[in-house]
């Protein structure tokens, strides 16, 4: 019994470290769908695009009120010293 619990913790931290971090998606513009459940899509770049998602199957805009742009700070980069 105790090896099906090892094989199972091997298992799993193999599955674990292998898996990626999703990165949240930030877009400014949310597609309110009617279909049932009402569902609601935040992957929007433009109005437009939005728009064009919800004309054919009804639904509505609106701006991402959890929005938030990144910031466009400049990376530093230290510059390395060689030894020679």
């Amino acid at each position: 019994m105790r090896t099906l619990y090892d094989v199972a913790a091997a298992t799993l931290l193999m599955l674990l470290a292998q898996a990626d971090f999703a990165a949240a998606q930030n877009y400014p513009w949310c597609a309110q769908l009617n279909l049932r459940g009402g569902a609601r899509n935040c992957g929007f770049v433009s109005w437009e695009q939005c728009m064009a998602t919800v004309s054919g199957i009804g639904g509505f805009c609106e701006q991402n009120f959890l929005y938030r742009p990144m910031s466009e700070r400049p990376i530093r980069r230290t510059a390395r010293r060689h030894r020679n």
